[in-house]
């Protein structure tokens, strides 16, 4: 079973910056993906940014330019830097760890509020 705990989230001012970490435990062979996600109230959860085990980032429009996801070299801790932030990108954050094709865990998720 593996377990995701994330970190780095926390309040801040438009235009600052965070950094959020997601590490992974548990019984563990390989990675094929990780992710961020979130939901903000009163809306469904959405892909923030993803990246494969080769390395490929993928963004959501939305973040493109201001956020960069990034993994340690053994793939079990996946980071989000998160620049310029804006108060719409206040939300909780998930990660996402996929192991295997069809298996996955997620974390809690931890909460980014942005002030305007």
């Amino acid at each position: 079973q593996v377990q995701l705990v994330e970190s780095g989230g926390g309040l801040v001012q438009a235009g600052g910056s965070l950094r959020l970490s997601c590490t992974a435990s548990g019984r563990i062979t390989s990675f094929v993906a990780s992710g961020w996600y979130r939901q903000a109230p009163g809306m469904q959860r959405e892909s923030v940014a993803t990246i494969t085990a080769g390395g490929s980032p993928t963004y959501a429009d939305s973040v493109v330019g201001r956020f960069t996801i990034s993994r340690d070299k053994y793939g079990r801790t996946v980071y989000l830097q998160m620049n310029d932030l804006k108060p719409e990108d206040t939300a909780v954050y998930y990660c996402r760890q996929v192991v295997a094709p069809g298996v996955d865990a997620w974390g809690k998720g931890t909460l980014v509020t942005v002030s305007s």
